[in-house]
């Protein structure tokens, strides 16, 4: 059965099983084979009401799927099953991303922030915020001009675009409070980078499509590790390792 309402957002799972989730304002998620005439194999259910984005993981394993209500919920895609909800945004959680290795995950909300999760525990490791001082719950959760409309991963892992109702495009490195660049962009909608990372192009409102050269950097080696080790390894088997305790921080971005 198709949906009912609006679709909002899909994607495809990034392992080539030509698996596609729609999501809707009908407060649902559906799954669909293209390897079986398009046959509809699943529908999600979990969200109170609409639903405005979804992303997978990348070895496909969790989805994430971000709704009105502060929703924000990951997806077991083995078994199709709700693995938790992730409590933390004051407003409504309208795009997701997943980080290159898998292991962070980003949010952005009408609260004015960009949450960066460690998804395979529920905590948020790091807020981006589009307003200061920030607003308090009560404020976040209603109308403001900060609203958060877009996120995008670099595929270096460490940078982060955002699109807001302030008339800006940021730019974010995951260790650094504060943009590394700020670009003007009216009416913003959507945001994606380039496959090397090297351009930005972001959508807006009116119907056009702007472009920015994103600053140069070079990646650490102790980074490429990182992200080699979290691709192959959740959080809680890094706990495991005999490391010192500096060396987990660093793999699980808590330094």
């Amino acid at each position: 059965m198709d949906h009912i309402e609006v679709v909002r957002d899909l994607t495809f799972a990034p392992d080539g099983s030509l698996i596609l989730v729609s999501a809707s304002r009908d407060k649902t998620l559906r799954v669909w084979d293209l390897k079986d005439d398009g046959n509809m194999m699943k529908v999600l259910r979990g969200h109170p009401n609409w639903v405005y984005g979804c992303a997978f993981s990348p070895d496909s394993s969790i989805l994430c799927s971000v709704g009105t209500s502060k929703t924000v919920l990951l997806w077991d895609m083995d078994k199709y099953s709700l693995i938790r909800k992730l409590e933390g945004h004051h407003n409504d959680a309208v795009a997701c991303e997943f980080s290159p290795d898998g292991a962070l995950l980003a949010t952005a909300s009408y609260d004015t922030r960009i949450c960066v999760w460690d998804p395979y525990i529920g905590v948020v490791l790091m807020e981006f915020g589009h307003l200061f001082p920030a607003p308090s719950p009560i404020f976040a959760g209603g109308a403001n001009d900060r609203w958060v409309r877009a996120v995008s991963f670099s595929h270096d892992g460490l940078h982060i675009a955002s699109v807001a109702d302030d008339k800006m495009v940021r730019f974010w490195r995951i260790d650094e409070d504060c943009p590394v660049q700020v670009a003007p962009l009216s009416n913003g909608l959507c945001c994606a980078f380039s496959t090397d990372g090297s351009v930005l192009a972001a959508g807006t409102q009116d119907g056009s499509v702007y472009f920015w050269a994103t600053p140069r950097h070079v990646s650490s080696l102790q980074h490429f590790c990182r992200m080699a080790i979290r691709r192959v390894m959740p959080t809680s088997q890094v706990e495991a390792l005999p490391i010192p305790p500096a060396m987990v921080a660093f793999l699980s971005y808590r330094s």
